[in-house]
């Protein structure tokens, strides 16, 4: 991360790469960027704002005037305008004000929220305003949602889970987080997520560490971390340092982060994609600490300078926090190539199906839809793909055995395209491939065949002769691949655990590698650049082994771990750290479960997520797998 473009301190020249990974790693700095903190309390309420540049140190300087005084209001901003919303002065108003974050002075009449309330939070991306929850003073459930460049009143977006004040709140480009708060009669560590260009009530993201609430609030967050920064716990009835993270493109439980260089509740917050701000707030005495957390390191927050004068019940935010891409004002890319994108699809569901699922392999989460194949067909097992392009030839179809190739192109949601065909028809066949070449192995059509056919990705065309396997492996065999080399382990007319291996970019027949640990087929498979893992399967029962190999070195496979159940057919997908297996053939049904390993460890796998269309015996690739790195 050393090497970045910064708009402060660039030299030489940019390569769109570099662009694309600092924009969506989250670490693109925008210089200058502001952080705003208005109104609060002092000991009775106020209307002042103040405003400190963030990738500075310093104490705030005068910004300017709220139209009238208020404290616990919601703060959210574009790249334009710093808004709050509600409050109380101290009776709860429905107030929606605004400043032009450039310049500095007076707060200008916006509109109204839906109702008066206080204690609520805001988050944004640069052209939707969210609000969540509040006090009226009984405790609301509702989210409202506004136009950020705009003036106006707010409209219904949905509903949090529960009636709540004192919520946390901020977000990424697409998803907006609601975190903690209190519920009589307690606080609670709920996480709840919307999707900002959507309307609905909010989804379960997982919990905070700690039931607690009056995080600093006020947009928290790079594009794809964020924070929540002190706060007010129960049952303990005390004031917390801690600071816990979460990653927002995924869901999950929090984690411990770091701490204030104080303990303290009702902060403002303000961010970049680099630092976090918390600054005033409340313990028991008003406070005028600002204090800075790196994203990129958590630990303990490091001293920023001081308000113009200690208050508590602070609304703050930025022209450039996670909801903003980072400060980035071009046009942010839905996908960068080699980013980990896996997709699986067709299978029993539980007829056969042509659906595409899509998957973000660095990042937890559901399955979501892509596409649809040309045809509806199963048993295909592992694709070949490249950077861009992934191919799948073979499977069962309506008609039986089938010798379709279809291509699939990776950076654009879509369906697939007719490429070509297989000399003949195969079922349960698998595919290995580096960046250029894509091999289809095993598999059979009236008896199983060691026949080893190829294609090359960027040319649609049919398939051409590569060579034999090394003995009959039958069908529906693991497979995985270095950059050089392919392998292909286990399969089955009955149960075998031999491994063979081939040199990609050459043609010939295949050589003994070695052995599984367990004889099976049906099996799900993995690999980085340097490991192949195998994964549950068919003994003639359902397994739950997985073994790996190290592809440089023939040799026999070695006990890995275990997945969470046993399983066989299930999908596998893999960048160059983590593999993930999708769906399957459970005891005694299909399974809607995505897991994963860390493939340079051992052990058992870890949820990821669920499948949105359950099935197994899929086809599954990703544009990152280990024959594409090196």
């Amino acid at each position: 991360m050393a090497n970045y473009p910064q708009l402060d301190d660039c030299s030489g020249v940019w390569t769109l790469k570099e662009v694309n990974n600092a924009v969506m790693g989250g670490y693109w700095r925008n210089y200058g960027s502001r952080g705003i903190f208005a109104g609060g309390n002092t000991g009775s309420v106020v209307n002042t704002i103040d405003y400190v540049t963030i990738a500075t140190t310093g104490d705030a300087t005068d910004f300017g005037d709220l139209t009238s005084v208020r404290q616990a209001s919601a703060g959210c901003s574009s790249f334009t305008r710093m808004i709050s919303l509600g409050g109380s002065e101290p009776g709860q108003v429905n107030k929606i004000e605004y400043v032009t974050m450039a310049s500095v002075g007076n707060a200008a009449d916006f509109g109204d929220i839906s109702s008066a309330r206080s204690y609520l939070s805001g988050a944004s991306n640069s052209t939707k305003g969210l609000c969540f929850g509040g006090a009226e003073p009984g405790r609301v459930n509702v989210i409202d949602y506004f136009t950020m460049a705009s003036t106006g009143n707010t409209t219904d977006f949905g509903d949090l889970s529960a009636a709540k004040q004192e919520p946390s709140s901020f977000a990424s480009p697409t998803r907006a987080v609601a975190g903690g708060g209190y519920t009589s009669p307690a606080y609670i560590n709920v996480l709840e997520y919307v999707e900002i260009a959507t309307t609905g009530n909010a989804i379960d993201f997982g919990d905070l560490t700690q039931n607690s609430g009056a995080h600093s609030s006020g947009n928290n967050a790079s594009s794809t971390r964020g924070l929540f920064a002190g706060g007010y716990q129960s049952p303990s009835d005390a004031y917390i340092t801690s600071i816990e993270k979460i990653t927002i493109p995924s869901i999950g439980n929090s984690i411990d982060y770091g701490d204030l260089t104080s303990a303290r509740a009702y902060s403002g917050a303000a961010s970049n994609s680099v630092r976090g701000l918390s600054g005033g707030g409340n313990n028991p005495s008003k406070l005028n600490i600002i204090d800075y957390v790196i994203y990129a390191n958590g630990g303990t927050a490091v001293d920023f300078g001081d308000l113009t004068s200690a208050r508590s019940s602070v609304c703050g935010s930025s022209n450039a926090h996670g909801g903003l891409n980072d400060g980035y004002q071009g046009t942010r890319p839905t996908y960068v190539q080699g980013s980990g994108r896996g997709l699986f699809g067709g299978g029993y569901n539980p007829s056969l199906s042509n659906v595409i699922n899509l998957i973000h392999i660095p990042t937890l989460g559901n399955s979501s839809d892509f596409g649809d194949l040309t045809i509806t067909i199963g048993h295909c097992f592992n694709a070949a793909s490249s950077n861009t392009r992934l191919v799948k030839g073979g499977g069962y179809g309506p008609g039986g055995n089938d010798n379709t190739i279809e291509s699939i192109e990776m950076a654009t949601k879509g369906n697939a395209a007719d490429f070509g065909n297989l000399t003949s028809t195969r079922t349960q066949p698998s595919n290995i491939s580096n960046s250029t070449r894509g091999l289809v192995g095993v598999g059979g059509s009236a008896a199983p065949t060691n026949i080893i056919e190829y294609v090359t990705i960027t040319t649609a065309a049919n398939s051409a002769d590569f060579g034999d396997l090394s003995t009959d492996h039958g069908l529906s065999c693991g497979s995985v691949a270095s950059s050089t080399r392919g392998i292909f382990g286990g399969g089955a007319a009955t149960q075998v655990n031999v491994i063979d291996y081939v040199t990609i970019a050459s043609t010939g027949n295949a050589s003994d590698f070695g052995d599984l640990t367990e004889a099976r087929s049906k099996l799900g498979s993995v690999e980085s650049a340097t490991r192949g893992v195998f994964m549950a399967g068919w003994v003639p029962n359902n397994s739950n082994v997985m073994d790996y190999i190290t592809m440089a070195s023939a040799g026999n496979a070695t006990d890995f771990g275990d997945t969470s159940a046993v399983k066989r057919n299930p999908a596998g997908l893999s960048n160059s750290t983590r593999g993930v297996i999708a769906g399957g053939f459970g005891t005694p049904a299909h399974v809607n479960v995505i897991e994963y390993i860390t493939i340079a460890s051992t052990g058992d796998t870890t949820d990821f997520g669920d499948v949105a269309s359950v099935g197994y015996a899929y086809f599954s690739g990703s544009d990152t797998h280990g024959g594409l790195q090196g």
